[in-house]
Formats: C-alpha cells, structure tokens, sequence
C-alpha cells in the first residue's frame, strides 16, 4: 500500500503556520509499512484542491487529507473531498447531537454555521472528534481506495489518527514494516561524512541510508522495510555497525540523544564535574548543558565574560596576557578554562572565546574565528577553529564544538 498526504491551508503556503501534521502522519505510515510518496499542500482554494485529489488518487492507494474541516467559508475540504469521491453529503445526526453537546458544555448555544461539520460523504465511516468540532471520515472509494479527510489542528488530528485511523489501516496494510534509526555525527560536514561512507548511501532496496545536514551536526538516518518489526531492526543494526565500524567516535548517538545529553551521561558515569566560560556564545553552552534533568549532578555554574574586565575579575586572566594576545587568542582560551575551573573547583574547564560577527573580524581574526580550551587535572587541550554563517549559526556551531571536546575526552577519560 502507498499513500499521499494533502495538506490544506493557505495559512501553510504563506509560511504563517508550521506544517507539522504531515510530520506526524508520515511516521505513523511508515511505522504500519505504508509508502508516503507524495506530500503536497494547497490553499483554500477548491479547484485546486480538487486538482490534488485527482491527481493523488490516480496514483495513491490512501489519500489522506488534513484541514478544511471547520465551520467557516474558507474550510473547502469536506465538499470538495465529496465531490472527488462521486458522493453526496449527508447529515450524520449522532455527530451534531456531539457537537451541539460540546457547545452546550460551554454555555454557548451552536452556531448554524456548525451544522455543516455534521454532514458526511455517503458511505463514509465518521470519525468522531474528542477535542474539536470537525469530525474526520474515512471513504473507500474505486478501485478500492480509501480517502481519508482529518482536522488540522495537532491536538484534534492526533488523537483522531491514534484512536480511528490506525487500528482500520493496520488491518489493511499488511505485514510489512518500515522502521528507522537515526545515527548522529559532529565534527565533519556533509560532505565530509559522504566520502567516508558514501558506499552505503548507496544502498537500496530493502535498506536505505540518508544523509541530513545541520549545523554542527549531520544526520545518517537509517531505513528498513521488513516482513516484521525485528527482522527490520535487525537489518538497521547491520548496517549501523557498518557506519560506526567506518566513523568510529565521531558518532555521538542516536535517534532522540541530544550531544549535552551525551556528555551528561559521560560526565556523571565518569565522575567528572565541570564549569564553563564563554565570551562568544553568550551562556548557550550553558544553557545546553542545563536543559538535561539532573544536570546539576556534574555541572557546576560558569562565567559569561564578554568584557576584558570580567575575564580578568571573574576568571582571572591577566591583563598583560589580554593586552599582548587579545581576547580572541588560544592563550586567552587557556586562562579561561582554567579560571574557571580554579573559581568553581571542578575537575574541568571548558572555555570558548571567538567572534561570531557579522562586524568585529580582521584579516588576523576573521568573523567565525573561534578558540576552544579544556582544562582538566593533568592537561591542557585547546584548538583554533573557524565556522562560518550567520551570527546564531557561528554561536551554535562553536557550542557544538565545545561539547564535542568534553564528550572526547569523557570518552577516554579512565578516572
């Protein structure tokens, strides 16, 4: 079985809503064994609209649509959907009594303009909406097709899809399964990732590898269509030994990890503590590391020093240094970390020191320059590294980077 998603709302194509109910939908489709091939999205617009549906179910087993269910003149799915299907609407008096009960559970009395969301295709099965007022449906039609049509807002399309759609279309879509598994790379490009593993891009049929840049970050997702759901993680789990055996460390995890997540788990397993000064990134390290629940167990505060006189008050870099190398300097990144390290008595420093832009570089310091330090008990290990993009880009990069380096020498780190 294969399927194609129609999204609708003109508020999608101006760029004014996110489209995540296409996001959602593919993976509950894959997660049956269900090909998506297409995603497309119209406006509010019933030619058009009618035009998508032709075309898809020429070409689709399962359509599915999400939005233009409402009450309002703009909301063109339901009478368009109809008119695709060859079916007339008829009024589904259960699912106006649920309606006019949800308004009367408001104080509020129905609107008319709301009789129209308890009119359905004849022949379709109605999904009833516990959250909303716009009942979804479920039509086969043609050569066995089915059509589906689905509310636009998350919170109504979810449970819908969770508790009508997917229990109909697991018993129709057979055995097979598609299951994938994300494994995540920092410190290389793209490009760079490519050439090192471009053999299993290459690979089809039963398995596919895709490659998904970030910044700071590329993505190898690995997917598999299987008979079963274990037959399936096994075919990822080959072809992931593959990949680690080829990129070794510069793997940091997987699927949903974070890399603060990471180096949390190595940080508390090793225990090992840690303080941090940033200038460039302005606390974002920071901020990443304490956005993981018990991150208090190893990190212990920091300084964000964007002024020499902090640097020299708080970390206690001295002045004749500052004055000689400048702020932007390894040396400088030295005395950072280990300031840091000296003020919150930690067993590591992280320092980062850079200029992140657009204005502030030189033909000596360039915007992107970026200076990394880590202090720990019995070394020193500090790098020079030059990112590009915009100013939020070159931050998260140099961020990345920092973490990279903790994560490193966690790693190896025997206590």
């Amino acid at each position: 079985m294969n399927a194609e998603i129609i999204a609708v709302g003109t508020e999608l194509l101006l760029g004014f809503v996110t489209n995540t109910d296409t996001v959602y939908l593919s993976r509950v489709l894959a997660g049956l064994g269900i090909d998506c091939f297409h995603h497309v999205t119209v406006g509010d617009n019933p030619q058009r609209l009618a035009q998508a549906l032709e075309t898809a179910l020429s070409r689709a087993d399962l359509v599915i649509t999400c939005g233009g269910l409402g009450p309002t003149v703009d909301d063109i799915t339901l009478e368009t959907t109809a008119s695709a299907a060859g079916r007339r609407l008829i009024l589904n008096r259960r699912i106006l009594r649920q309606i006019k009960a949800r308004f009367a559970h408001q104080g509020i009395r129905m609107p008319k303009a709301n009789i129209r969301q308890a009119m359905v295709p004849e022949g379709a099965v109605p999904f009833p909406n516990g959250v909303g007022t716009a009942p979804g449906f479920l039509l086969v039609i043609r050569n066995n097709r089915m059509l589906v049509a689905l509310p636009g807002p998350p919170a109504e399309l979810i449970p819908m899809t969770e508790k009508h759609l997917i229990p109909r279309l697991r018993r129709r879509a057979g055995k097979t399964v598609i299951r994938s598994r994300t494994l995540k790379v920092t410190g290389l490009t793209e490009s760079e990732v490519d050439a090192k593993v471009r053999d299993i891009l290459a690979l089809k049929d039963g398995v596919t590898v895709g490659i998904y840049a970030h910044p700071g970050q590329v993505d190898l997702r690995i997917t598999a269509k299987a008979p079963s759901p274990a037959a399936a993680q096994r075919a990822i789990a080959r072809v992931e030994g593959r990949i680690r055996r080829r990129l070794k460390t510069l793997v940091f995890g997987a699927d949903g990890q974070t890399l603060e997540a990471v180096v949390g788990l190595l940080l508390r397993k090793k225990g090992l503590t840690l303080a941090a000064a940033e200038s460039c990134t302005g606390g974002l390290i920071q901020h990443r590391i304490t956005e993981v629940p018990g991150s208090s167990d190893y990190f212990l505060g920091g300084v964000v020093a964007y002024a020499n006189k902090l640097k020299k008050r708080g970390l206690a870099v001295s002045p004749a240094l500052l004055a000689r190398h400048g702020a932007v300097s390894a040396q400088a990144a030295r005395a950072m970390a280990q300031g840091a390290r000296r003020l919150a008595q930690s067993d590591l420093g992280l320092a980062v020191t850079g200029i992140a832009g657009p204005a502030g570089g030189t033909k000596k310091k360039p915007v992107g320059l970026v200076y990394l330090a880590l202090a720990a008990p019995k070394q020193m290990r500090v790098y020079r590294l030059r990112f590009t993009g915009s100013r939020s880009a070159i931050k998260f990069k140099a961020s990345q980077a920092a973490l990279d380096l903790v994560r490193r020498y966690a790693g190896v780190h025997r206590g």
